[in-house]
């Protein structure tokens, strides 16, 4: 098994940053490629960005390009998410998961999620 939690949503208001973290633990040794997906409410959840073991190859969904960015640190089995320039329509509800390496990963493990609220 693998568990992926998820830290550091908040509110914030439209133009600030927040940066999430993904702690990795468990089977560690089956999660290779990482992903950030988010829902708002009453809407399907959505792609953000993936980004390979490496951290070589990186995803964006184009809502967050330029806006957003991922990394890892594998030594300390955690994923991240810099959000800069936030916007209302960023508000939702983010999850990390795993494994996922492109926009169309349909990942096998997932965290509990965490709020991102951005007012205007």
């Amino acid at each position: 098994q693998v568990q992926l939690v998820e830290s550091g949503g908040g509110l914030v208001q439209a133009g600030g940053s927040l940066r999430l973290s993904c702690v990795v633990s468990g089977r560690t040794s089956s999660v290779y490629a990482m992903g950030w997906f988010r829902q708002a409410p009453g809407k399907e959840r959505d792609f953000v960005t993936a980004i390979s073991w490496s951290g070589g190859v990186i995803y964006y969904s184009n809502s967050v390009k330029g806006r957003f960015t991922i990394s890892r640190d594998n030594a300390k089995g955690t994923a991240y998410l810099q959000m800069n320039s936030l916007k209302p329509e960023d508000t939702a509800v983010y999850y990390c998961a795993a494994p996922c390496s492109s926009q169309r990963c349909s990942p096998t493990y997932w965290g509990q999620g965490t709020q991102v609220t951005v007012s205007s």
